[in-house]
């Protein structure tokens, strides 16, 4: 699958826009096809949940059902739409194509697997699906999230800076300064404020207990989704953004600062995904592909974050650390 994903150049902008709708159009398509197919020998209320074993325990009108399907799956289509429209070229579009794919075509064969398994049922309570389908789905899934990021072309490659010198403010001994920048993930943005969105409908509408995950979620996302990054005398510190300034994710002092530098981070060729990631042999806060500081410790590990102006911040966290070495070896 490697080589083949180096074969195929990168796409950009209108194309991949394409390739990002494509399975979100065939698989409407391929629903109401099936249910215009079956529409007379449906029952009313239709079976709409199942237990594990295959009975079935939840129930919904047609119209709900038919209602309800569409605007997911125009919903998770306007999400990727977004992210895809957002930064065309980035390093991890391809990966949120196949996220699309996977995703869409795994709630459009349970909803399709849900009609057909309706179809001549005089009693919605007696209908089964069996455990298999499960199954099958996911594995539909996969094969799906697979074609998505092979359509989706590869990647740019993730330029490296080699290691060697590193740049340093030209500050005066007795001065100091202060660097400080807000890095948001509009993708988290959108995560985040879903998630309360429907977290709040559930608890409102349904039953809070039920809603509790999704607030959770959006209580972990949003904080996460804008970062301030500070460099000063004391090190490096990110603190969330929508919080207090006393809360922070994490601080490196300076004197756990073997030196700093900046360069081109790809979030999901690198570290897999956004957020705070752990790596064998470093770790980062990424919330996008770009530019960001590179911080090699006195461990040995490297910690990243991507921000602006890394260039910057990673010349002033030289200077300062320059300061405590030159103390400490007075």
């Amino acid at each position: 699958m490697r080589s083949v994903l180096r074969s195929v150049p990168p796409l950009t902008g209108r194309p991949r826009t394409v390739i990002a709708a494509g399975p979100f159009l065939a698989v409407i398509v391929a629903f109401a096809g099936i249910y215009t197919a079956v529409s007379g020998r449906l029952p009313d209320p239709l079976a709409t949940h199942f237990r594990f074993g295959g009975q079935a325990d939840g129930f919904t009108s047609v119209q709900g059902f038919l209602a309800g399907s569409l605007a997911l799956f125009l919903l998770l289509g306007a999400v990727v739409g977004f992210l895809v429209q957002l930064r065309p070229a980035a390093p991890e579009v391809p990966w949120v194509i196949a996220g699309g794919y996977a995703t869409v075509v795994v709630i459009g064969y349970a909803d399709c697997v849900t009609l057909l398994s309706n179809v001549d049922a005089a009693d919605a309570s007696a209908v089964r699906v069996p455990h298999w389908e499960l199954f099958l789905g996911l594995a539909v899934a996969l094969c799906a999230g697979a074609l998505g990021r092979l359509l989706a072309g590869a990647a740019p490659a993730a330029p490296r800076r080699p290691r060697g010198a590193v740049s340093r403010l030209d500050l005066p001994a007795a001065a100091t300064a202060g660097w400080s920048r807000t890095i948001a993930s509009p993708p988290l943005v959108v995560l985040g404020g879903l998630l309360l969105a429907v977290g709040l409908l559930v608890g409102l509408f349904a039953d809070w207990i039920a809603s509790a995950g999704l607030l959770f979620g959006a209580a972990v996302s949003l904080p996460l989704a804008s970062v301030r990054v500070t460099v000063d005398r004391r090190g490096l510190t990110l603190a969330p953004a929508l919080l207090s300034s006393r809360c922070r994710f994490r601080r490196i002092p300076l004197d756990r600062i073997e030196e700093a530098d900046s360069r081109h981070i790809a979030c999901f060729a690198e570290f897999g995904g956004w957020g705070y990631r752990i790596r064998a042999g470093r770790s980062g806060f990424v919330l996008r592909s770009g530019e960001g500081i590179v911080v090699r410790l006195t461990n040995g590990r490297e910690f990243v974050v991507t921000v602006d102006d890394a260039a910057t911040a990673a010349a002033l966290l030289n200077t300062y650390t320059d300061r405590v070495r030159s103390r400490q070896g007075g």
